[in-house]
């Protein structure tokens, strides 16, 4: 799927713009089979999957606006089925970012053509490694992120024996200006991980895209959408019909650009992290002294102190005070862990 010597690959990501509509959806793979994308992808998000129902305040909770909006855009299960069934039609494969289990579950039935992962879950090992296990191709995008999280990722994919992976380098700003897209960083993963490279383009146009193709990358993903005024989190910044022709032209007869740079993660995205990435939450009360299990956490958005990698430290240890539902747990919630016996 993933190997560059076949030349570039532009994804025209879809996302969640089709509103909850299967028409909407069926345009979508319409625009992106015209303007000769490689495959189309979507957004297949489970709001319960990703973020918080409601969020804890000083007097209770208060629903989570977010949640409450993805779950009215949401395309029903056998929605999905249709619209992989349309692209296979249309002759465009066709694919998803994953949230959760039971969105790889779908998109594995599907015949998914790759399995994406969002930034946000670049450090969250269990779910990149039960996609992995499903043998499908599987991209990481790199949004917010270190270079040793992105080196932890790859191996966690490449532990479950799937080799089949791409890299995408993203800034995660929406839309993301072209002085702030540190393209230089392509050159430095290709390096680093010997895998195919690409690009998450959030950009205004494909000025960005020319300079990655130049610095070796193969595979970018672009936002497409029918209206630029239509209403939902994608249309502003993604590219309309003709806009996404272009695109995919000018990527394929790019020319070289850019320096190789040092430095992954910047300043707008480290604004953008606390909300962007998961945090550990308590998934209902926990008494102080309490042995913490699997059910009593819950790992969506927002950030917390704790990271998805840290939930294997504090399963089986005790809360050292009361922790309330849906608080992001810290390591001072949670008893010191024993000591390990002298030999």
């Amino acid at each position: 799927m993933f190997d560059p010597s076949r030349g570039v690959h532009v994804i025209a990501e879809a996302g969640t713009n089709h509103a909850g509509r299967l028409d909407l959806g069926r345009t979508l793979v319409d625009i992106a089979a015209r303007a000769r994308a490689h495959s189309v992808k979507f957004q297949l998000i489970y709001p319960e999957g990703l973020y918080l129902p409601e969020l804890p305040t000083e007097h209770g909770y208060a629903p989570n606006e977010v949640f409450e909006r993805r779950a009215a855009m949401m395309l029903p299960d056998e929605d999905w089925e249709r619209l992989a069934e349309y692209a296979g039609e249309k002759g465009i494969p066709f694919a998803s970012s994953v949230f959760d289990e039971r969105g790889i579950a779908m998109m594995d039935r599907l015949d998914a053509a790759y399995l994406k992962f969002a930034s946000c879950d670049l450090n969250n090992s269990r779910l990149l490694k039960t996609g992995a296990d499903t043998g499908r191709p599987i991209i990481l995008s790199t949004g917010m992120a270190t270079l040793g999280e992105i080196e932890r990722a790859v191996s966690d994919v490449l532990a479950t024996g799937n080799a089949n992976i791409a890299v995408l380098h993203c800034v995660s700003m929406y839309p993301a200006p072209l002085a702030e897209m540190n393209l230089g960083m392509i050159a430095t993963l290709r390096s680093a991980f010997g895998l195919p490279v690409g690009l998450s383009d959030h950009t205004e146009d494909s000025r960005a895209a020319v300079m990655a193709v130049a610095l070796g990358a193969r595979l970018f993903e672009k936002h497409c959408t029918y209206s630029r005024q239509a209403d939902g989190f994608d249309h502003a910044y993604a590219m309309e019909p003709e806009m996404l022709q272009e695109y995919v032209a000018d990527v394929q007869a790019a020319a070289r650009a850019m320096e190789p740079a040092r430095t992954k993660l910047r300043g707008g995205e480290q604004q953008l992290k606390p909300r962007a990435r998961r945090g550990v939450h308590a998934a209902r009360d926990i008494a102080e002294g309490e042995t913490i299990t699997q059910e009593h956490l819950t790992v969506v958005r927002p950030e917390g102190p704790l990271v998805p990698n840290d939930v294997e430290l504090i399963i089986g240890r005790r809360a050292s005070r009361p922790v309330r539902r849906f608080e992001a747990l810290s390591h001072g919630a949670v008893e010191e862990a024993p000591a390990e016996a002298a030999v």
